[in-house]
């Protein structure tokens, strides 16, 4: 079942309030990934929030290879914080930017 005009409307503010930046088929991608039925129980900034690293992580990073190649998750995750990082700072996704433990030294 498709989601409801109000779950869709909540879910196009908090991506643009996450990351006003997203470019449009980015964006596109994101909201419907959000919109899942499994997602419904979450808040709507919460299933963009997890929507929007997700799709980072798979689509703009070296995740699947790594693990493909044989690295655990939290392997991989630790190799690609800047590659998401990145991202999130191109789409001014701030608030989803990692803490210090992954900056720039």
């Amino acid at each position: 079942m498709a989601a409801s005009a109000k779950r869709r409307k909540e879910i196009e503010l908090a991506l643009r309030l996450l990351a006003p930046h997203t470019p449009y088929f980015d964006a596109e991608q994101i909201r419907e990934a959000a919109a899942a039925p499994h997602m419904r129980s979450l808040t709507a900034q919460n299933a963009v929030r997890l929507t929007l690293l997700a799709y980072i992580r798979h689509t703009y990073t070296d995740y699947d290879k790594l693990r493909d190649e044989g690295l655990d998750k939290d392997s991989a995750l630790y190799w690609i914080q800047d590659q998401i990082s990145e991202k999130l700072r191109e789409w001014q996704a701030l608030k989803l930017l990692p803490d210090s433990n992954y900056s720039d030294q």
